[in-house]
């Protein structure tokens, strides 16, 4: 048993490996509900799963040179790296999380954000997505959000106050010409960077799209809104509290592809 165990080590590290596979990309191919995906398997059992392997890896390289055969002290040291490989992939993603405001809803105008158009909210309504936000309101008033920051400082502050601060650099994209042509700039935009479900509405001077994640395939939804020479983006997550910073960086990343569109 003592020499099957850096073997054994092994495939348990496989396992884990499988286990985190399915939970990441199950979600997205509609295998299991995400719920069941990050919140279960990956934060609440996967660090558990990972100290096990991590274990059984340890005493199987300790026990490969003690006892041997040594030849297997490898198969111990790569179960060994995976879960350790994993835990700060695990880290990573916390340090990422700690960095950026702990909310899911951001726009390029605070003051009036865009506005997604009735079938949109219906749509989120039905899958049972987060509430847009009041940009107003301090985000400790709010019922997703009260609980997780009270007594701190940021309870206090609303969308607006903390988008101003963290995300500064997002600001409305200006255009020339006509409204048409910028709805056109935004749509083929839209597309350009992978966004589906691209829809105009000419009336309301808005195109929205649906963006998805590429782990856990997380949707958020995005808008545009255009009038009077300025383009205005506003993107928000289904569901969640904080996005890891992905809705800044979706509509920092957008802006550029509507400014190489409108350059042409």
């Amino acid at each position: 048993m003592i020499a099957k165990l850096p073997r054994i080590s092994l495939w348990l590290a496989v396992a884990l490996v499988l286990w985190f596979l399915v939970a990441v990309f199950g979600p997205k191919f509609g295998l299991i509900d995400w719920k069941i995906g990050f919140l279960t398997m990956v934060v609440a059992i996967g660090p558990i799963l990972m100290g096990i392997v991590g274990l059984v890896a340890i005493i199987a390289l300790v026990m490969a040179f003690v006892k041997g055969p040594r030849s297997e002290w490898w198969k111990a040291a790569a179960a060994l790296a995976i879960p350790v490989t994993l835990f700060a992939g695990l880290m990573s993603v916390r340090a990422q999380g700690d960095s950026v405001p702990p909310i899911h809803d951001v726009a390029t105008d605070t003051a009036n954000p865009p506005q997604f158009s009735p079938e949109t909210m219906a749509m989120r309504e039905k899958f049972g997505a987060n509430p847009v936000d009041d940009y107003t309101t301090p985000i400790g008033q709010t019922a997703l959000w009260a609980d997780r920051v009270k007594g701190q400082p940021i309870a206090a502050k609303s969308h607006a106050d903390i988008i101003a601060e963290s995300y500064a650099d997002l600001v409305p994209v200006p255009y020339e010409g006509s409204d048409a042509e910028a709805m056109a700039a935004v749509a083929g935009a839209m597309e350009d960077i992978g966004l589906a479900d691209v829809r105009r509405d000419d009336a309301a001077g808005t195109v929205e799209g649906t963006a998805e994640t590429f782990a856990f395939g997380f949707k958020d939804d995005v808008v545009a809104r255009v009038t009077e020479g300025r383009i205005d983006l506003r993107s928000v997550s289904r569901v969640g509290v904080s996005d890891l910073g992905y809705n800044a960086a979706r509509v920092r990343k957008l802006a550029k592809a509507i400014e190489a569109r409108l350059a042409k």
